[in-house]
């Protein structure tokens, strides 16, 4: 069975869920870790003020018992704590005035809803408005919120732990803040293992990450933003994830479309992919070997 997962919910409704199928029966499950990655998701420097409000903790609804899995699909919930301020903005039930429903007005919303028609450069209001005729703009962009990652979030600690079974690790740095620096770093494993868990933006060169919160202090005075590159490593993979024999099985084509569905990811690179398009084909293509001793168990 393949690892999938499906999540639902509201930037600023009750909860975010996700619902993931195809972890093992049996397999042990420590909840705390997957509190540490909610926690992990709302560090960094330059956060926006939501990371402020939430202090996510996950709830297991189903799938797991006495600390293992049964085989069956985990349901989890993050509760949203700033619903308190918007339950008659995005509650299920029509919103009462006066104890009478509010009726929708002439252009399809209601009255005092926090409405929004006008569509934000960047973002799926427009598209999403258009799509699904709403003049509203607030039914596009409370599903389309960053704030979805949350749930995937948990569902990717879910993913890691099931790794961890068979000895395979994730790790992740940030290369590159806007032009910070020219050209982006490239580290080992082990300096990307030594990151601490209280480093600012989880860069791996203390000297350019205070460059990069520089340069964040200096876009946030003028209103602006930056954009980045960060860069994910996996160590221990099982030979013969993915296939070659279908299109949508391929493990690197699973991988750029995972990350793609990231609000703010518009672009993947997988190894040194961008950078070969300028080589030879005997520049970049892969070596065989193999190692003796020691090492060749590892």
């Amino acid at each position: 069975m393949f690892f999938r997962f499906t999540t639902a919910g509201e930037s600023h409704g009750k909860a975010l869920v996700a619902v993931v199928e195809g972890l093992p029966a049996g397999m042990p499950i420590d909840i705390d870790a997957i509190n540490r990655e909610l926690w992990r998701r709302q560090q960094g420097y330059g956060r926006g003020g939501r990371m402020k409000i939430e202090s996510d903790k996950v709830e297991i609804l189903s799938g797991i018992r006495h600390g293992q899995t049964l085989g069956s699909p985990v349901a989890m919930m993050i509760e949203n704590k700033d619903f308190v301020h918007w339950q008659e903005v995005m509650g299920v039930e029509l919103p009462a005035l006066a104890g009478t429903p509010q009726k929708p007005d002439r252009k399809g919303g209601l009255k005092n809803d926090r409405s929004v028609t006008r569509p934000r450069p960047g973002h799926a209001d427009l598209a999403g408005g258009q799509k699904f005729g709403v003049r509203d703009l607030r039914n596009i962009l409370e599903r389309a919120s960053a704030r979805e990652t949350a749930a995937r979030v948990a569902t990717g600690a879910l993913a890691k732990q099931l790794l961890a079974q068979f000895g395979a690790e994730i790790r992740s740095h940030v290369i590159q803040l806007g032009a910070i620096p020219t050209e982006p770093l490239s580290k080992t494993w082990e300096e990307i293992c030594a990151i601490n868990d209280d480093s600012l933006l989880n860069c791996a060169d203390e000297e350019v990450q205070s460059e990069m919160i520089a340069a964040i202090d200096r876009a946030k005075e003028s209103g602006d933003t930056l954009g980045g590159i960060y860069e994910v490593v996996a160590k221990g993979v099982p030979v013969g994830l993915g296939s070659h024999t279908s299109w949508n099985e391929k493990l690197d084509g699973r991988i750029a479309q995972a990350f793609m569905s990231i609000h703010a990811t518009k672009a993947v690179e997988i190894g040194t992919g961008i950078t070969n398009a300028a080589r030879l084909g005997s520049e970049v293509h892969d070596e065989i070997y193999y190692e003796t001793g020691d090492d060749a168990t590892k």
